[in-house]
């Protein structure tokens, strides 16, 4: 997939999953959930989705434990929604977890080569 259509692709997941987790998600889990960015790679089989998570160490892992339960029926309404041949595996990280200093557009760019992050 060619750059400008990777950045659309991932844009429109991003609006689309803040939606199903925001006001078609039931679980209380994710009330506090945020999608920030997402990071796809460049063959499109894998999403990093980046969220912000409530401070609190308890509930953040709560909001994470709702992320994965929910990985399956998120993937399935995002298969659905963005019509992509095949739907991404997505994979949730939180934004704190990113390494400081480390710009996005880097983490993309090694995202893109391959090269898995440190």
């Amino acid at each position: 997939m060619d750059e400008l259509r990777t950045r659309r692709v991932a844009e429109t997941m991003r609006e689309e999953l803040s939606e199903l987790i925001r006001f078609e998600s039931s679980d209380p889990r994710l009330a506090d959930v945020e999608v920030s960015d997402v990071v796809l790679s460049s063959d499109a089989r894998k999403a990093d989705v980046l969220v912000r998570l409530p401070e609190n160490a308890e509930l953040r892992a709560r909001a994470l434990e709702g992320l994965e339960h929910a990985r399956t029926y998120l993937r399935h309404q995002l298969a659905q929604r963005v019509e992509l041949y095949r739907a991404p595996d997505l994979r949730f990280v939180a934004d704190s977890q990113l390494p400081t200093g480390q710009s996005l557009s880097r983490l993309r760019r090694r995202l893109r080569r391959g090269r898995p992050k440190d």
